[in-house]
This record gives structure tokens, C-alpha cells and sequence, in this order.
């Protein structure tokens, strides 16, 4: 028998072939150090041959002297945030900013240079999706795994380094983009940048470390609810909840779950609440911005007495007037509100069909999950004066007077608390709509032909 060691058993029992020992009865049968030697013998083998590869240019960026090259002169979010991701893995890089790379330079070279790391030469690389790589995109794709992991890297790149890389490359506007751009300093300003640069480095670093975190308290909290809702649906199986129960999720703390819950049959959550007593919140439907239950009418906006009168819920506390949110003090009246509201629940679904035939809503009524819904046929607004040149015209409102006009259309069109928009063949007129609606995250649809068959598809998110 070994010797307990609390440390080193700490470490033993990372090994594959140790990790169901119990501590003080480490044993080693004849199969146990095969196995381990085996394993020693294959990670060997991997390091040795290059199957595990130590990723070279993470070990270059936390070298003790490790040194960076950037281009100088005007900076943009790419250069910048290459910067604060050098700086994130190794606050103590040094950063130089100059016109041409010293031929006796021998650091981490970026967004200048033509190198491995520069995006500026013709045959740049390209993502699968046609996004092009930008500095920062290409330094991610080889550091990202390391501070993310593989799968959180991925949908880092696509939700936050793919943006800015398409704004450096085509100029599409980035609302971070930009507010990184204006710590350049004015045209006329005299002296070097480098001091608005590293100023620019300094937010961007602070917004990746929020980001990085932001992501990986997500992925906790995804793991967190998965792990609840499993417990809950057992629990309804065994009988052990009341079936009524079934689309109330209780949370022994709060956990941000709308995104998991979207696709399960849960309605309301549940939680403590940190000024004491419970919340409660009404769940989005899937690709919806509607709930699948909602609190009803007569109780938004109230509170305390107010509250309890119209409930009938002694410690009922307030009912926001958006229906988002509403809390009680006791943890029964909580559940008692979600039984309430889903008893007198009774919308029926809406689809907008904007611009659209009858012959659409045949097909509108086929769709899963939606033959029950309503369509309300909504038309396009006349079109506006225009100044015709020919056989070309242009809108002659000016650009707030447009913006304003396809406001009060989305307005009208969002009164109705559409599941989904119907858009017809219209595209000038649609075009603003659709922009605006997918930006609001509404569920896009129009008519598509594809073997002499006609298919109802959803706009993707990002069109």
C-alpha cells in the first residue's frame, strides 16, 4: 500500500487509470502499471512526433523579452485588438508601432508585413462562411483554443472577431469598430498617435477580458440549468412534482437560461431574489420574441396592495408593466401566480403576411407548430415621392423623414405580436422592413421554389 500524500494523490488521480481510486487505498495491480506506463509511453510519443504540438507562437508571446510589431499611423479595431490580445496572454509584451518591419526584428509581426499575420497581400485567407481573416481574426485562430477552448474559440470567432474582421476588410459598419476608430486623434493634431493607440489598446483589453468571462460564465450556466431541468423532468417523471408543475422551473439560484429553456416546455422560471422573496419569469418561445405564457393584462404595472387585490396573492410584491418580471414573497404564491397566468392564457399565435397572396396563407397554415395561427394580412405602405432621373429614381425624403417612416411601419407591423413576418415579392419595399425586423430578431419568412415545389423558408439570422 502507498502512502497517503493528500498532494500527490491530488495529482495521482488525474490520470486516467487512477481517477476512481479512493483516497489512502492507493493499490497497484500488474494491469494498473502496465496501463500507466503505457500511457506515459503514448504521451511521449505524441510530444515526440508531433501529434500534441505546443502551440509555438503562444510560447513566443509569454517569452520573458517577447516583443510585437504593428504598423503606425491611423489604427483601427483589427491592429488594436491584435494588440490587446498580445497584451491579454502577456501584459508584459512590448509593442512597437513604426512604418516598416526591421529586417533584424525577430518578435511577433501583425497587420503589417505580409506575413503570417497580415491580411493586406492578395491571396489573404478566407473563411469557409466568405468572411475574410483580418490580423486579429488570424492571431485568434491560433490562440483562441488556448484561452477558450475549442468550441467557445469557435463561437467567439464567429459572434465577436468575425465582425470586426469583415469591418476592416470591407468597410461594413461596426458599431464597436467605430467607437475603437475615434480615439484616433483629429486630423490637424500634432505629434505621434502612439499614446491614442495604447489608450485604444487599453478599452479593448478590458473588453476582451469582460468578453472572455461573459463567455465562459455562460457556458457554466448552460452546464448549471442543464443539469436543474434534467433533475426537474426526472422528478415529473417519478411523479414526485404534480404534472401541473411540469412547465414551472423552480431555480435554487438565479441562472441565465433563456436560450436553453427556448426549446424545452418550461413557461416560467422561477428564483430567489436578491432583495429576498422570489422572481419569476415568463420563458421566450424559440426564434420568437414572444412569451409562451404571459402574466395577465390586468396585473402589469402593479404592485403591493394593488397586486394582491387583483391576484388574490397575499405577498404578491410587483408585476412589471412589460411583463418581464414579477415578484412575491413566498415561494408557493410564486407558483401559484405561473399556475394563474397559464390557466388564463389563451392568445392564439399571429403570423404577419406582409405583401403576400391568399395562397401563402395555405401554406402559412402548414407550417409546424403554427396551424393554429392567425394570419393578419398587412400591406405595403405607398410609395414615397420620388425624384426620377429617366429611368432611375431615388426616395426624395430625407434620411430621417425614411427612417422615421419605416419605423411607424414596424410599429404597426409589431402591434399585432407576430410569431413570425410573411414578406411578399415586393423588394423595394420589403428590403428596409425585413432589415429592421431581423435586427429586432423576428422570425423572417418568405416563398421559395426548389424542385417545382413551393417551400415557406426562414431569412438566417444575419442577412
Amino acid at each position: 500500500m502507498a502512502h497517503y500524500d493528500p498532494d500527490y494523490y491530488h495529482i495521482l488521480t488525474k490520470l486516467p487509470i487512477l481517477s476512481a481510486k479512493q483516497p489512502g487505498i492507493l493499490l497497484f495491480s500488474t494491469l494498473d502499471i502496465f496501463l500507466f506506463c503505457l500511457y506515459i509511453i503514448t504521451l511521449a510519443k505524441l510530444f515526440l512526433f508531433g501529434e500534441i504540438k505546443m502551440n509555438e507562437l503562444l510560447k513566443k508571446i509569454r517569452l520573458k523579452d517577447a516583443s510585437a510589431f504593428t504598423h503606425s499611423g491611423k489604427f483601427h479595431a483589427d491592429d488594436v485588438f491584435s494588440a490587446a490580445l498580445l497584451l491579454y496572454l502577456n501584459p508584459e509584451i512590448m509593442i512597437t508601432r513604426g512604418n516598416r518591419v526591421p529586417e533584424d526584428f525577430d518578435g511577433i509581426v501583425f497587420d503589417i508585413g505580409r506575413g503570417q499575420y497580415d491580411h493586406h497581400q492578395k491571396d489573404s485567407r478566407i473563411r469557409e462562411n466568405g468572411i475574410p481573416y483580418a490580423a486579429f481574426g488570424l492571431l485568434w485562430e491560433e490562440l483562441g483554443a488556448d484561452i477558450l477552448g475549442e468550441e467557445l474559440a469557435q463561437k467567439f470567432d464567429e459572434s465577436f472577431v468575425q465582425p470586426l474582421d469583415n469591418n476592416d476588410n470591407t468597410g461594413e459598419k461596426n458599431e464597436l469598430a467605430t467607437l475603437i476608430g475615434n480615439f484616433n486623434p483629429t486630423w490637424d493634431a500634432e505629434g505621434s498617435n502612439d499614446e491614442a493607440f495604447f489608450q485604444a489598446v487599453s478599452v479593448a483589453g478590458m473588453i476582451l477580458e469582460n468578453k472572455f468571462e461573459r463567455f465562459r460564465g455562460n457556458e457554466r450556466a448552460d452546464k448549471r440549468v442543464e443539469e436543474i431541468y434534467a433533475h426537474h423532468e426526472q422528478a415529473v417523471h417519478d411523479r414526485e412534482k404534480h404534472r401541473d408543475d411540469a412547465r414551472i422551473l423552480i431555480l435554487p439560484e438565479f441562472v441565465p437560461c433563456q436560450k436553453f429553456l427556448s426549446e424545452t416546455e418550461i413557461a416560467f422560471v422561477i428564483f430567489p431574489s436578491n432583495r429576498g422573496g422570489y422572481c419569476i419569469q415568463p420563458q421566450k418561445k424559440e426564434y420568437s420574441m414572444n412569451y409562451k405564457c404571459s402574466f395577465p393584462v390586468e396585473w402589469l404595472g402593479l404592485e403591493n396592495e394593488e397586486l394582491a387585490a387583483v391576484t388574490g396573492l397575499k405577498s404578491a410584491g410587483f408585476c412589471h408593466k412589460g411583463g418581464f418580471l414579477m415578484t412575491t414573497g413566498e415561494l408557493a404564491d410564486a407558483v401559484q401566480a405561473c399556475h394563474i397566468s397559464m390557466e388564463q392564457f389563451h392568445e392564439k399565435p399571429v403570423i404577419v403576411n406582409l405583401g403576400g397572396t391568399e395562397e401563402a396563407d395555405e401554406l402559412l397554415g402548414q407550417l409546424p407548430g403554427l396551424s393554429s395561427a392567425k394570419v393578419v394580412h398587412f400591406g405595403f405602405s405607398e410609395l414615397p415621392e420620388l425624384e426620377i432621373h429617366g429611368i432611375y429614381g431615388e426616395v426624395a425624403l430625407e434620411k430621417q423623414e425614411w427612417k422615421s417612416l419605416i419605423k411607424e411601419q414596424i410599429r404597426k407591423i409589431l402591434k399585432y405580436k407576430p410569431e413570425a413576418v410573411f414578406v411578399g415579392e415586393n423588394l423595394f419595399a420589403a428590403y428596409p422592413i425585413v432589415h429592421s425586423l431581423r435586427k429586432k430578431h423576428i422570425p423572417v419568412l418568405t416563398l421559395v421554389q426548389k424542385d417545382g415545389k413551393k417551400l415557406i423558408v426562414r431569412i438566417p439570422s444575419g442577412s
